[in-house]
């Protein structure tokens, strides 16, 4: 059962997780007057410093999700791994507008290629497979290069092993006997990653954000280019296809969906059922971020149309660049600077990022790289 209310500013909004997104998700919904509690196992994180109220507790405490819903008027997550009883929870009691269908399809990417397989969409080809022996077994039909994944949790790289070559069976055997459910894909050559990122209301309407160009740097996201460096065919296709999964999904809220381009044609890659790391470009580059048009969506309020006011390079701030960003921040006027508020800065953890906006982001990013030099 999903929430079709109107949640006005000073009442309140719940959301599972306590990291940057959430932080940034609840910056926008104090700017609009709401109140925030926050549930996250870890005290005074990024969305707490900046909430009303934190629960500490375990992401699966029931006795905790369930104060959470009491506590709030309408509940959001930002992340994917939310624990799906507690999702049916909230959602049963008329708190989770975005339901628990979006978050079982995404946290499993058996499901998440079927989904794409029924809707006829561009995928690379895959096998799942449940054990070594299913892996010995079915990598005998796979064409390398190719990769192997857990169907279940990973991000920035995490969880996934790429196959260069059948020399790499072996790995990919010790892979899925260590792992146990895993799927192996086919290496799709492309040229760039884009992210398409949308908002969906409870009723059905949308509203685009201007593709992201996607580089990355050992698997984790260096930098985003606003708007993507891409064909008008390009372009249709991905939005006709990120629209074809909205549908089907009955997605509401902010989602993400990550795309392989080579040449004039789109590979679909990953989902995300929250704002992402490629749109935080948003805050600064348009006439409504992410995150307030997130807050709009769950809250039943209309949206505000997008526009892309300049274009815009999000570069990522990880734990070994900070002590450069610092000197930045005291010597130059480049730049939107966003600090997470995380308590240790530990080597390619993400601990904030810059914004670069008009006609001079080249020269902008230049000198970024000679300051990290």
């Amino acid at each position: 059962m999903q929430t079709s209310k109107t949640i006005l500013p000073n009442q309140t909004i719940g959301i599972i997780g306590g990291g940057q997104l959430g932080r940034m998700m609840a910056i926008a919904a104090k700017y609009m007057g709401y109140r925030v509690v926050v549930l996250d196992p870890t005290p005074n994180g990024p969305a707490a410093q900046v909430s009303d109220q934190q629960l500490t507790a375990a992401y699966h405490d029931m006795e905790a999700i369930e104060a959470l819903t009491e506590a709030s008027d309408v509940v959001t997550y930002e992340f994917e791994n939310v624990d799906l009883k507690a999702a049916s929870y909230i959602e049963q009691q008329g708190k989770l507008p975005q339901g628990s269908y979006a978050l079982e399809v995404t946290q499993n990417r058996e499901k998440e290629k079927q989904l794409m397989r029924k809707l006829n969409l561009p995928i690379p080809n895959f096998q799942i497979v449940k054990s070594g022996e299913e892996c010995r077994q079915a990598i005998q039909n796979v064409s390398f290069p190719a990769v192997i994944k857990t169907c279940r949790g990973g991000y920035d790289g995490k969880g996934q092993l790429k196959l260069p070559s059948r020399n790499a069976i072996p790995a990919a055997i010790d892979f899925a006997e260590k792992h146990s459910y895993c799927i192996i894909e086919e290496w799709i050559p492309f040229e760039k990653e884009i992210s398409v990122i949308f908002t969906r209301s409870q009723a059905g309407g949308m509203e685009f954000f201007p593709i992201a160009e996607n580089e990355h740097k050992d698997h984790i996201l260096y930098r985003s280019i606003v708007p993507a460096r891409t064909s008008d065919q390009v372009e249709k296709q991905a939005l006709e296809a990120a629209a074809l999964i909205a549908e089907e999904m009955n997605i509401v809220g902010t989602f993400a969906i990550e795309m392989f381009v080579d040449g004039d044609s789109i590979f679909i890659n990953e989902m995300a059922p929250r704002p992402h790391n490629s749109g935080h470009y948003t805050i600064e580059a348009c006439s409504v971020s992410q995150f307030s048009q997130h807050i709009r969506a769950i809250c039943g309020l209309p949206f505000i149309p997008v526009q892309l006011w300049e274009h815009a390079t999000m570069v990522n701030i990880l734990g070994e660049d900070i002590e450069t960003i610092q000197k930045t921040i005291a010597t130059s006027s480049q730049g939107f600077i966003h600090l997470y508020g995380k308590d240790e800065a530990k080597p390619k953890r993400k601990m904030g990022h810059i914004t670069y906006v008009g006609n001079k982001i080249t020269k902008q990013l230049e000198q970024l790289e000679e300051a990290k030099q």
